[in-house]
């Protein structure tokens, strides 16, 4: 590795000499935007996927948007672990191609897929469950039954979501993020063509409403899932990767994974969590507020959703930097990562503040107009409040990002039980149980103080500087395990 100096490090087999002055300085905007904008743009193919999935939904009844965003949420909450130490993969692979260790890099790979089928398959044995959770949570009838049937199917495509995340970990960590863009692509054209059809029928496809929508979730998982599988045989056999020498589980490395993932998926599961309850407590206002909130959460995602693409990035190029020994150069990474964040939030921001209408008519093209235009105003207001926390929404993911590409996973799932729990889960429980008349703008204004503060937070860990000396690897020297301050 180059430690000494600030030029760019070009990895045998990876890339030609010949193209080794388009290479972009470490550090830089154009570096940043090369890795990062692929996946937002994954990302936001995401987002669109499941706007699509509300859309749609909406069009079918009120009832059947007011079950989707709680068994949605809920399924994110169950997966939130697996899939939070899924992802942390990209961690691991990053610093170890940062310290051209290929061999570590796909040892790395294969264990966060074994913890992803593993975890998946532990996931479905819990799908019985269902009917009694979603019976607790007090919601009509109607909509008690839709959620079950939407949750219970997303399980049912655990698996694939989870290998999909940990194999797509093999590209994003590397920097080939126009792979992961792709194939999300490729993943969010084939669920919308699939909503459509198993939503409202097609030719001999009759039409199963909520189920469909979920169960064109699944599918789309399922190949994007195989795609990954496919090209990460065909790039490793390409560009020289052990993938078949390394295919066994490795216990220490194993260890070292869950070590550091552990805490990164509970920070998603307190998170998400968080707002799981949240949900479920708006919920108990009623139908009308619910759909409002789903709606508004939905719109949020379209500005939310891309960001993590762009916290994938982050950790990609702290990870690396790490890897290099060169955390001054992280930092130069992540502030750059700010000034692009900003500016992308204050866009929706604005559109959030000034153009409700407009971000609406999706929603109501097809709607039945007597129940939209009773929850439309209350979406306006729900914007507005977006609108506020979105900017702090920024600072938390870029910073807890980049503390995390480092291995500072504990902080951050601290700080957001704290928030997540302390500032909205309890105060919008308490608003709208002792003053209900205000308790949809009430727990509103609680999820816009826990995201400020959650943003305030990771600002100053970060600028405290304690994840400069943190690895998640092992030392090259004496394969002590660090994650710790170094010596």
């Amino acid at each position: 590795m180059s430690q000494s100096t600030g030029e760019p490090e070009v990895h045998a087999g990876s890339r030609s000499a010949a193209s080794a002055d388009r290479v972009p300085a470490a550090g830089s905007l154009r570096e940043l935007w090369i890795v990062a904008l692929p996946l937002m743009i994954s990302s936001g193919s995401l987002s669109l996927m499941h706007v699509v999935d509300r859309i749609f939904l909406t069009w079918v009844s009120v009832d059947a948007l007011a079950a989707s965003m709680p068994a949605g949420v809920f399924n994110w909450t169950v997966m939130s672990i697996p899939f939070g130490v899924a992802t942390y993969t990209n961690t691991f692979i990053a610093q170890y191609d940062g310290a051209a260790r290929r061999d570590r890099l796909v040892a790395s790979l294969w264990q966060g897929a074994i913890l992803a089928v593993l975890s998946g398959l532990l996931l479905v044995v819990g799908v019985p469950l269902a009917g009694p959770i979603f019976n607790a949570m007090g919601h009509a009838e109607n909509v008690r039954q839709m959620e079950i049937v939407y949750f219970q199917t997303l399980v049912w495509g655990a698996v694939p979501m989870l290998l999909s995340a940990a194999l797509s970990s093999f590209f994003s960590g590397r920097g080939q993020t126009q792979v992961v863009m792709w194939v999300h692509l490729g993943s969010a054209l084939l669920n919308g063509v699939l909503d459509y059809v198993l939503i409202f029928g097609a030719g001999p496809v009759p039409a199963m409403g909520i189920f469909g929508a979920a169960l064109a979730t699944v599918l789309a998982n399922v190949v994007s899932c195989t795609v990954f599988a496919v090209l990460v045989w065909k790039i490793a056999r390409e560009e020289g990767y052990p993938l078949l020498g390394e295919a066994r589980l490795d216990l220490p490395l194993m260890g070292r994974l869950l070590r550091f993932g552990v805490p990164n998926g509970m920070q998603v599961l307190v998170d998400i969590g968080a707002f799981c309850v949240f949900v479920i407590v708006v919920g108990q206002l009623g139908t009308n507020e619910l759909a409002a909130t789903n709606i508004a959460l939905n719109l949020n995602s379209l500005a939310f959703v891309p960001m993590f693409g762009l916290g994938t990035a982050i950790m990609t190029l702290v990870g690396r930097r790490i890897g290099e020994d060169r955390p001054q150069v992280a930092e130069q990474s992540t502030y750059r990562a700010l000034q692009v964040s900003l500016g992308y939030m204050a866009f929706w921001a604005t559109a959030y503040l000034f153009l409700p209408d407009l971000l609406l008519m999706p929603y109501a093209a097809f709607a039945r107009l007597e129940s939209f235009d009773v929850i439309r105003p209350v979406v306006v207001v729900l914007l507005r409040f977006v609108a506020i926390y979105s900017l702090f929404d920024a600072l938390a993911i870029v910073f807890g990002s980049a503390i995390r590409g480092a291995g500072d996973t504990r902080f951050s799932f601290w700080w957001t039980l704290l928030c997540g729990w302390g500032l909205l889960v309890l105060p919008a429980w308490w608003i709208s149980h002792h003053n209900p008349q205000h308790g949809l703008y009430g727990s509103w204004g609680a999820a816009s103080v826990y995201i400020t503060a959650m943003g305030i937070g990771f600002y100053i860990r970060f600028r405290g500087g304690r994840w400069k000396s943190m690895r998640v690897i092992e030392s090259t020297d004496d394969e002590r395990v660090a994650g710790l301050p170094a010596a």
